[in-house]
C-alpha cells in the first residue's frame, strides 16, 4: 500500500483554525500539540510553526499570563475580521469606481472639439504631408552645410589655430633638444631616436 501523502502547510492551517473553533478555549502549546495530532492529524512537530504562523497573520490570538504562553480563537473574532476585510475592500471599490467616473468624464471632456469631422482625415493627411517635406528639405539643406560661409570661416579658424599650436610645439621641442644638450652634452639625434623625433622636423 502506498503511503499517506501528508498536509500541506495550508490544510494545517486550516485544520488547527478548526480545532480552536471547535473547543472554544484558551490553550498552551503543549496542549495544542497533543490535540493536534489525535483530533486533526497535524503531527506535533508541525503545531508550533502553523499556530506561530497563524498569530502572525491574526488569526490566533496569544498572551503570555505569568510564565505561561496561552492561544485562542474564536470564530466571532474570524467573522468580526472577515466583515472588516469585507468593510475595506467594499470602500477599496468604492473609491475605483468614482475615479473611474472621474477619467471616464475627463476623457468625455477631452473629446470636445476632437469629435471625427469630414475635414479632420483631411487635415491629418495635409499635416503627415507637410512633416514629409520638412524632412525632406532638411535632408536638402544637409548636403550643402559644407558650403554654408560659415561653416567655412569656422573651419579656416580651426586651420589658424591648428598650425599655430604645432609651430608652438615645434618650437618646445626645439628648445627641449638645446637644453638637454647644453645640461647633458646629448647630440640631437640620439635625442631624436630616444623619443621618436623625425629628423626632418620642422616648422610648417
Amino acid at each position: 500500500m502506498s503511503r499517506r501523502k501528508g498536509l500541506s502547510h495550508e490544510e494545517k492551517r486550516t485544520k488547527m483554525m478548526e480545532l480552536f473553533y471547535e473547543k472554544k478555549d484558551f490553550f498552551q502549546l503543549k496542549e495544542l500539540e497533543k490535540l493536534g495530532p489525535k483530533e486533526k492529524g497535524v503531527i506535533s512537530q508541525a503545531v508550533k510553526d502553523v499556530v506561530q504562523s497563524l498569530v502572525d497573520d491574526g488569526m490566533v490570538d496569544t498572551e503570555k499570563i505569568g510564565t505561561s504562553v496561552y492561544f485562542w480563537a474564536f470564530p466571532s473574532k474570524a467573522l468580526s475580521t472577515r466583515k472588516r476585510k469585507m468593510d475595506e475592500l467594499e470602500a477599496r471599490l468604492e473609491e475605483t469606481n468614482k475615479r473611474l467616473m472621474k477619467s471616464q468624464t475627463n476623457l468625455e471632456n477631452a473629446k470636445v472639439g476632437r469629435e471625427e469631422g469630414e475635414d479632420r482625415q483631411e487635415i491629418l493627411e495635409q499635416l503627415a504631408q507637410l512633416e514629409s517635406t520638412k524632412e525632406q528639405l532638411t535632408t536638402e539643406i544637409q548636403k550643402y552645410h559644407d558650403c554654408d560661409p560659415e561653416v567655412l570661416k569656422l573651419l579656416k579658424d580651426s586651420v589658424k589655430v591648428a598650425h599655430e599650436a604645432v609651430n608652438r610645439w615645434t618650437d618646445n621641442i626645439y628648445a627641449v633638444k638645446s637644453w638637454c644638450n647644453k645640461k647633458f652634452f646629448i647630440e640631437e639625434a640620439t635625442i631624436n631616436k630616444q623619443f621618436g623625433i623625425p629628423e626632418d622636423l620642422d616648422y610648417m
